[in-house]
């Protein structure tokens, strides 16, 4: 009668076999071994007895039921304290907690002492109860009004959804691991609002949010690997909502435990023993023991709400849906779905809505504010709405990137797909014998472009032996393209390549003039370059430097004598350039290393004998990689550069044929061995008249075609170009004068324009029109037909004359020519260089206060005056008065006058020796109070015996002078020679004196002055005061009667 029991028994007992296999238990297994944990809460002796005295009832009760055979009840001990143990009883500091029994080991399914089965009924029983004890969630309690507060950082945890987190703080650790020793591992989890805030416990209630979760420490382990002792990673379980009421926080940390008991001490004992019995005892009390970071809490109830709202129902399956679309695109999101469809069927998603909205925030990525929004929802329809909200956004982003990888793998496939037929075509061409493999055919390229080339025996060398390496290379060897472009440079420089050149002087002469006015000694130099080629029959290279200020025409000349020569032309700048590699290239061992600019030039211009010009050599600049300037020396020297060595190239290339023309503005900043291998042409800037000329025949007619009026009527006059010049352009070079030209004329252009109106058109109007009817915004509307110019009428006539200039170009800058018409005493014109060119340059002297007995000498300078120019005028100071002293001795000036000299244009540097005649011309005119001559300039460099030495740059300020009015110069009788060379257009209307000494530049400027002349000046300028040998001041008399009182 037995046997179909112990069948139920057996089925019973597979059938929890086969639970505990089941997927559905994985997701509650790291709470498995919670069931058979005890909770050991803290209580004091009253509670402790109270309760063992409950127990012992409980207990013989239970066995009087148990032998009560009609009974037949399964024990669910509800509300007895029989097997379960309800959760309601587990609270506060009662001992034990659901469905754990009460320590008696008579818990659940009988343990302990329990008595053995007295029929097959009861074994059935138990094993029933076993089972359904098994397949229960952990207990936990119901209420538990305080708790450990940890801090969670980014993202809240959700009810019934694991999260590991990381604790740092040492006390927050050795608090967690109590708790687990203890058996009460509950914490509550609370979202910090600050995202980039770390800490392990809250000292504010405002750091975090006040809604959290009640979770359940599953398993803690070390965190990084067991390498930091103070840190610990917990697995939290979250059971259910819950919100701080009162915060309790950590002692701060200046004070310590100790502080707060001797303050409670203080208090007296029955202060202290009150409290204890007002305040509650909880669970957690033995933390405060602990730094850590407690709050009070309540439970949050969800509101109720009909299962069968259609509005929830909607949401939840729409959430349902937008879960399978992120299944289908996210794998991430599949298997996560996949392990809570395990444990939920289809209908428990319906009637659980409110853990369906938690899973969806639990496992999307949205802001933390979001989700935390769902975690403080309270109402399910509204949870669900925001769940939904941050679900559809994380399907957004699933859709962007399936989209992405769709594309990277087309792509990806798509070059795979074209690799493959790609090498099966080659495969094809190469068994037909259509065509031979690439690099066959890339060898016989090179070998191709070699025959035509006449190398020299060395280079050649070396390309047979890179044509070998690279036919025994594997097109996707790493040096396969390093040596294929190697050879591609090599067979580029054009060897044995020349141009044919042009030896006919009379071509030469008319193409120089065509493209430039004056500069007679470079085209001189060019001619004379031509006549001994012509002579010798071959023509080697040279080596030029134009030096001049900026706008005379030095990197225009290169092309013109390009042009004369039939040679090719390349320009390269290095200005600023601080790179050796840009010169001699780059090592080939470099990744994208490339030849040097001459070997560039050489490839672009396809000959042997180009013409070079290399601009601004003055501003060439060093750096960590090099000094450029020195590799030039080797470019620049004809000694060397038949056989120039390029760090790319490696093999001797022949320069020599190369006629290299190099620009700079100064001499001073080129390097003297570079400055010595290079020929210098001196380029001076242009007068008035050299600049009309200029504009008239070069610069207004380019200016007229580039504006669009070669054919209509626009005269620019030539006294608006005298006037331009004279008022608006008075530097050396022309660029300036350029630049106001072409504004004249599209002012012109401008002016024309307006006065024929919008009427006058050259296309057609009906299509002009229906165009207009019908705008496309949208679409861009292109053509390839060129735009007609517009025609300007005969009738139309624009003159440019000296009054209505002002119109075009506006006000003019310089007003008059000179500083001064009529220069007072100790006012002189000197002349300056500069990099501009040539320029006036005053020299001003003045006295400083009043003469009198009192005033004692000095000389103060003004006018932002460089160290050698300062020296000059130390010198010139030291001069003048020794001059004084040897021609004039009754002129004791020098002995009373505080003297102030200054230099105008204060705010430009000044510097050099040449203004020292001039300086001391400036005192003795304010020492014998005489005016010079305003149209008398001079230059020289003054010693302290009145020697005048040579200076430089007497071109520029011969220029500078005529352009100022100035009708005679001065100048040291060194430079006779310079004055002699220069052009008699510059020479026309200027007297030239030449002077050795002090004493001729004199007799010049202040001629055959008598003492008594120079005495009268010193008597009228001490007239202010009275002398000491006519008059006795009080104080001398004073003096006389205390010496005569002595004497007495």
């Amino acid at each position: 009668m037995y046997a179909p029991l112990r069948g139920i028994y057996k089925n019973l007992t597979n059938l929890k076999t086969e639970f505990n296999r089941s997927p559905i238990l994985l997701l509650i297994q790291p709470l498995r071994h919670e069931i058979n944990s005890r909770r050991n809460f803290t209580c004091n002796s009253r509670q402790f007895s109270s309760i063992s005295k409950s127990s012992s009832r409980l207990r013989s009760k239970f066995q009087e039921s148990k032998l009560d055979s009609d009974s037949g009840s399964k024990n669910d001990g509800d509300g007895n304290g029989g097997n379960r143990n309800s959760g309601n009883n587990n609270t506060g500091d009662k001992p034990g907690s659901g469905g754990k029994g009460d320590g008696s080991g008579k818990g659940d399914g009988g343990s302990g002492d329990s008595p053995p089965p007295r029929s097959p009924f009861e074994g059935i029983q138990r094993t029933l109860h076993v089972l359904e004890t098994t397949l229960q969630k952990p207990s936990i309690p119901e209420v538990y009004p305080q708790v450990l507060a940890l801090p969670i950082a980014r993202r809240p945890l959700f009810p019934g959804f694991y999260k590991a987190v990381v604790i740092k703080d040492p006390h927050v650790t050795a608090a967690v691991k109590e708790l687990m020793k203890r058996g009460q591992p509950y914490v509550g989890a609370f979202l910090l609002k600050d995202e980039e805030l770390d800490v392990d416990t809250i000292t504010d209630i405002a750091q975090v949010y006040k809604v959290g979760v009640f979770a359940q420490i599953t398993s803690v382990f070390p965190a990084n690997g067991g390498q930091d002792e103070n840190s610990l990673t917990a697995v939290l379980y979250p059971h259910r909502r819950i919100r701080i009421t009162e915060l309790l926080p950590p002692l701060p940390s200046g004070v310590s435990e100790a502080e707060v008991v001797a303050e409670s001490v203080q208090q007296g004992p029955e202060t202290t023993s009150t409290q204890k019995e007002l305040e509650p005892q909880y669970a957690t009390s033995f933390l405060e023991e602990y730094n850590v970071s407690l709050v009070n809490v309540e439970n949050l109830q969800d509101e109720s709400y009909n299962r069968k709202n259609q509005v929830i129902r909607a949401i939840t399956s729409e959430i349902v849906a937008v879960f399978k679309d992120i299944a289908t695109l996210n794998p991430l999101f599949r298997d996560q779905i996949a392990n809570f469809s395990m444990s939920q069927s289809a209908g428990n998603v319906f009637e659980e809505p409110a853990k369906l909205a938690d899973f969806a925030a639990a496992v999307s990525t949205g802001e933390p504010n979001e989700l935390q929004e769902v975690l403080e929802s309270l109402v399910i329809e509204e949870r669900l709405q925001k769940a939904l909200l941050v679900l559809k956004k994380e399907l957004v982003n699933a859709q962007l990137q399936s989209k992405i990888s769709k594309e990277v793998e087309s792509k990806i496939a798509k070059r795979q797909r074209e690799y493959y037929l790609m090498e099966q075509l080659k495969g094809i061409k190469k068994e037909l014998g259509i065509e031979s493999d690439g690099k066959d055919k890339l060898v016989e390229k090179f070998k191709e472009k070699a025959d035509k080339l006449a190398m020299p025996d060395g280079v050649k060398k070396v390309f047979e032996e890179e044509i070998n390496k690279l036919a025994h290379l594997e097109p996707a060897a790493s040096e396969f393209n390093v040596t294929r472009n190697y050879l591609d440079w090599l067979t580029q420089v054009p060897w044995g390549q020349r141009s044919p050149e042009n030896y006919n002087i009379q071509h030469a002469i008319k193409v120089l003039d065509e493209d430039h006015y004056g500069l007679q000694d470079v085209k001189d130099r060019i001619l004379e370059f031509i006549a001994v080629g012509k002579l010798r029959g071959i023509v080697e290279g040279k080596i030029l430097c134009f030096v001049g200020p900026p706008g005379v025409g030095k990197t225009s000349i290169g092309k013109s004598i390009a042009r004369a020569l039939s040679r090719q032309f390349y320009r390269f700048s290095v200005g600023g350039l601080t790179d050796v590699a840009e010169i001699k290239g780059h090592r080939r061992t470099y990744v994208g290393a490339m030849p040097g600019k001459v070997v560039q030039a050489l490839k672009k211009v396809q000959t042997e004998n180009p013409l070079v010009l290399i601009d601004e050599v003055d501003k060439i600049g060093r750096g960590h990689q090099g000094d450029p300037s020195s590799a030039l020396l080797e470019l620049l020297d004809p000694e060397q550069n038949s056989s120039f060595l390029d760090h790319y190239m490696d093999v001797p290339i022949d320069l020599s044929k190369v006629l290299f023309v190099c620009t700079a503005n100064v001499v001073d900043t080129i390097p003297g061995p570079l400055l010595d291998r290079m020929e210098l042409i001196q380029l001076s800037g242009y007068v008035a008249d050299e600049k009309v000329a200029i504009a008239t025949k070069y610069l207004a007619p380019t200016a007229k075609e580039m504006a669009g009026l070669k054919d209509a009527d626009v005269l620019l006059q030539r006294d608006a170009i005298e006037t331009l010049i004279k008022s608006y352009c008075r530097e050396s070079g022309v660029r300036n004068l350029k630049k106001q030209i072409d504004k004249i004329y599209r002012k012109a252009a401008l002016k024309i324009v307006k006065d024929l109106g919008e009427e006058v058109k050259n296309e057609e109007p009906d299509k002009a029109e229906t165009k207009s009817e019908k705008p496309e915004v949208d679409e861009v509307s292109t053509t390839t037909e060129p735009r007609k110019p517009l025609t300007v009428p005969d009738d139309v006539h624009v003159v440019i004359n000296s009054e209505n200039l002002k119109d075009y170009v506006g006000p003019p800058v310089w007003h008059s020519d000179r500083l001064y018409d009529n220069t007072p005493p100790g006012v002189v014109m000197g002349l300056a260089w500069t990099s501009m060119g040539g320029s006036a340059l005053y020299v001003e002297s003045t006295l400083e206060s009043i003469l009198s007995n009192t005033s004692t000498p000095s000389l103060s300078k003004t006018g932002q005056m460089g160290d050698v120019m300062k020296e000059s005028t130390t010198i010139a100071y030291t001069f003048s008065k020794s001059l004084m002293t040897r021609r004039f001795p009754e002129n004791r000036f020098f002995e009373k006058a505080a003297i102030h000299l200054h230099v105008p244009e204060g705010a430009t540097p000044k510097d050099g020796p040449s203004a020292g005649v001039t300086m001391a011309t400036s005192l003795l005119s304010l020492a014998i109070s005489k005016s010079l001559d305003p149209t008398i300039a001079m230059t020289g460099e003054l010693t302290l015996t009145g020697k005048v030495l040579k200076i430089g740059g007497l071109r520029e300020k011969a220029v500078a002078a005529k352009r100022s009015g100035v009708h005679t110069i001065i100048f040291p009788e060194a430079n006779t020679s310079d004055w002699e060379e220069l052009p008699e257009n510059v020479k026309e209307g200027l007297v030239g004196i030449p002077v050795a000494w002090y004493d001729d530049v004199f007799k010049v400027v202040f001629g055959d002055i008598s003492k008594e002349e120079a005495k009268k000046a010193w008597t009228s300028m001490s007239e202010s005061y009275v002398p000491t040998d006519t008059k006795e001041t009080k104080v001398t008399k004073v003096t006389k009667e205390v010496k005569a009182s002595v004497t007495l």
